[in-house]
């Protein structure tokens, strides 16, 4: 039996290409928190956080996002992403990796909520980055 590619990539485990997106920008580093892995900035302001079934039983994670992006996303594809727990009042977005995923959209997301969070002259070095190491 031949699987669908959106089926091959709901059973492959997203969290070592969301791990590699994250590590991938500037100053960024892993460690665990409320046990799941948790990206940070300059090792203190979190940008994203994995939750594998951590609340719920779905395979998410949560990033910071630009005000109003949550409740459009949220309102338009309701499938897709959610409003988290403890960080969703402030705006945090929940995208769900239980689904087909576009990984360049993902990384679209961890780049911007890097963004978000991170001081301007670190952000600022992703417009000077070759697009290859973003």
């Amino acid at each position: 039996m031949v699987r669908s590619r959106a089926a091959r990539s709901r059973s492959r485990d997203p969290l070592p290409r969301l791990r590699a997106r994250c590590l991938a920008l500037p100053e960024t580093s892993e460690r665990l928190s409320h046990g799941e892995p948790t990206w940070f900035v300059r090792e203190k302001t979190v940008f994203v956080t994995y939750s594998n079934r951590h609340h719920d039983d779905r395979l998410a994670f949560w990033c910071a996002a630009l005000p109003g992006d949550q409740q459009a996303l949220v309102e338009a594809h309701p499938d897709r992403f959610f409003v988290p727990p403890y960080v969703g009042h402030r705006g945090w977005l929940g995208v769900y990796l239980d689904v087909p995923v576009d990984w360049e959209e993902i990384g679209e997301f961890v780049t911007e909520a890097y963004r978000v969070v991170a001081p301007k002259r670190l952000a600022a070095q992703l417009d000077a980055a070759p697009a290859s190491r973003r």
